[in-house]
């Protein structure tokens, strides 16, 4: 495993060691690691703002990626506790219908969203991107399936002391999904930041991009400066790896907490 994961990690670590390098030594690579540290690639890339803003992309991409995040687990796990806990009418054929969406692929849905974003008048704002990904099925799904692993003696315990439907949701169900919440909150951000053919489509200022178009577009004309462009692609990837060490354990505790029984 300790191979395995040095092999994936091998082009990460040189990307970012390169991208402290200066220019000359990029070019005439002694050895992986530089010789001269310098952060000059970073202030380059976040100080030039006029025809590549990388700080507005930033906060573009934090913003619609956390926004995504936290609509799609409170949507998510709603509706997961009406179809698995409240049994709700007809909430298997809606289960059924959100499973088969997830089988279509994206793609077939840019024309009538782009139709219908224009029509609502949401193209190039940050609504474009965060309203159609709060739909996404996969949530409902994966939750449905963790929910109906909990014990039923646990719910049926709080609705006798007289818990109600709103309570069993916020006080029960949802603290004993959490690892389920904050795994699918993993998936979901790491998604949402790496979304290319979104913003792409539904945004037309350059301000108004997140950072895969944005460094897109920056390696497009800055692509013989490779200090520049991986310093671009270590910063993209630092919030990443951020989420993911911070809530690494959620996904363990997730798988693990699937093995409860009555």
């Amino acid at each position: 495993m300790w191979l395995l994961a040095l092999l994936f990690l091998t082009p990460a670590v040189l990307m970012i060691l390169t991208a402290f390098k200066p220019e000359a030594e990029v070019l005439n690579p002694a050895s992986a690691i530089p010789k001269h540290w310098t952060l000059e690639n970073f202030a380059y890339v976040l100080g030039w703002a006029e025809e590549a803003p990388f700080t507005r992309w930033l906060l573009n991409s934090l913003f619609i990626s956390t926004s995504v995040t936290l609509l799609v687990a409170v949507f998510s796990s709603m509706a997961a506790f009406a179809i698995t806990r409240l049994k709700a009418p007809g909430g298997g054929l809606f289960l059924g219908i959100v499973v088969a969406s997830m089988m279509i692929p994206g793609q077939l849905f840019l024309v009538p969203l782009y139709l219908m974003l224009s029509r609502l008048h949401w193209l190039d704002t940050p609504a474009a991107l965060i309203v159609p990904a709060t739909a996404g099925g996969f949530g409902v799904f994966m939750l449905s399936a963790f929910m109906r692993s909990i014990p039923g003696a646990v719910e049926e315990a709080a609705l006798i002391d007289g818990c109600s439907p709103l309570g069993l949701y916020l006080n029960v169900s949802l603290p004993l999904c959490a690892p389920a919440v904050a795994t699918l909150a993993i998936f979901t951000f790491i998604g949402s930041w790496n979304d290319f053919m979104g913003p792409l489509v539904f945004m037309d200022s350059v301000r108004n991009y997140t950072l895969p178009v944005g460094i897109a577009l920056y390696q497009s004309s800055y692509y013989a400066e490779y200090g520049k462009t991986l310093a671009t692609s270590a910063l993209a990837t630092a919030p990443l790896i951020i989420v993911f060490l911070a809530f690494q354990r959620q996904i363990v505790d997730s798988m693990a907490s699937t093995g409860l029984k009555e």
